[in-house]
């Protein structure tokens, strides 16, 4: 396996859902911030606090209802595994419903990149709104 996946589907469904979420967290995290900076607008606080609003648990919960009519039955049990797991952890900003279906969202970005689906996580993350983003983000425009 190189750094951006290409493990065997059947190794990668056989991971702890929860260790999937703790990878697939990153991959949302890190497409829902180059999404902000390449925006062209706002300076990197600007870009933490919005960055911090889509990535919690909330804010994936609420993209997820977007996204879970459209996710494939293989996708959707590793959805309901992340979903379902015990989790170490608590919310503090967020239900207990929403930090589970956020934990079951991370499993499913995870699984794909480990098995190298990078067009798949393109095609479910491009259901982001980018208007949606942008208001979120971005109350000043950083002038250099």
């Amino acid at each position: 396996m190189d750094g951006y996946g290409c493990m065997e589907k059947a190794k990668a469904s056989q991971i702890n859902p929860i260790t999937l979420a703790f990878l697939g967290d990153a991959v949302y995290s890190l497409y829902v911030r180059q999404k902000l900076v390449v925006s062209g607008t706002g300076k990197a606080a600007d870009f933490q606090r919005a960055a911090s609003k889509i990535v919690s648990a909330k804010g994936q919960s609420a993209f997820l209802e977007r996204v879970l009519p459209v996710l494939t039955e293989e996708e959707t049990e590793i959805y309901r595994r992340g979903r379902n797991a015990k989790k170490p952890t608590k919310s503090k900003s967020a239900s207990a419903a929403e930090y589970s279906r956020s934990t079951g969202f991370e499993a499913v970005l995870g699984y794909l990149h480990l098995i190298g689906e990078q067009a798949r996580i393109q095609t479910l993350l491009a259901m982001i709104d980018d208007t949606e983003l942008q208001g979120v983000a971005l109350e000043k425009v950083y002038k250099p």
